[in-house]
């Protein structure tokens, strides 16, 4: 699995500046569901223009499935060695990636997880050590069903970047940065609920409800990189609960 997902992000981000924006719902019976799109239709768009047989060197795309395919049947239909831990089978089932088209031509990439519990989420998290699925982030905090717990330094990049960044890049912390604000247009995470939020306490510059039933995390990527750069407001945790 962790050469499926190297040459998939490979793939994705030697084309540049895409954007990258994810939605998370979190459900009345404590489960919560998230999709992930990364969206290179601009910039694909600008490349064939400039230089149309470039994208046939260096996209993997078409190799990819463009309907919802999870991890576990990609995974079988790989020549990598398969792993039968019956829990890792279990979570793979429910993570699913797929190619995004439009006039037949790949725009994008696509990954979501269903219902996903908090004690799924333990077992993810472990994987994604080995597997560096570009998951965000914030799928990770906690959700009982009524109240969100929002760790705010969870608003990183740190699974795409273990997805695209080479070990080399990661010891030079200012070629990293210079990559991934190469990479990336704009990235940012709706979170949603079924019921309405009822109060929310804490305050964070990214963060702002957008409707009674939704708050937007919008990254700042010169603040994310760049320690200087000041936040006004920045608290650690934020509590968000339901009615």
């Amino acid at each position: 699995m962790r050469k499926l997902f190297f040459v998939l992000i490979t793939s994705l981000f030697i084309l540049q500046s895409c954007n990258v924006n994810s939605e998370i719902v979190f459900h009345k019976d404590a489960t919560s569901t998230s999709v992930t799109d990364i969206d290179m239709k601009q910039f694909i768009a600008e490349m064939k223009a400039a230089t149309p047989d470039s994208l046939n060197e260096y996209s993997d795309l078409d190799k990819f499935p463009s309907a919802w395919t999870n991890l576990q049947e990609l995974e079988q239909k790989s020549r990598e060695v398969k792993d039968t831990n019956p829990e890792h089978i279990r979570i793979m089932k429910k993570i699913f990636m797929k190619t995004n088209r439009e006039n037949d031509e790949p725009t994008g990439v696509s990954l979501k997880t269903e219902y996903f519990t908090q004690d799924d989420y333990s077992i993810l998290s472990h994987y994604i050590k080995v597997e560096r699925l570009p998951v965000d982030q914030n799928i990770f905090n906690l959700w009982d069903g009524k109240t969100l717990t929002i760790n705010t330094e969870n608003f990183n990049l740190k699974n795409i970047e273990a997805s695209i960044i080479s070990k080399a890049s990661r010891d030079n912390p200012q070629k990293m940065e210079s990559m991934m604000m190469m990479f990336f247009n704009s990235i940012s995470t709706n979170l949603k609920f079924e019921k309405k939020i009822k109060s929310i306490t804490g305050k964070h510059d990214w963060l702002k409800q957008i409707d009674d039933y939704t708050v937007m995390i919008s990254y700042n990527l010169k603040a994310l990189y760049e320690q200087e750069t000041a936040l006004k407001n920045a608290d650690k945790n934020i509590v968000i609960v339901t009615e």
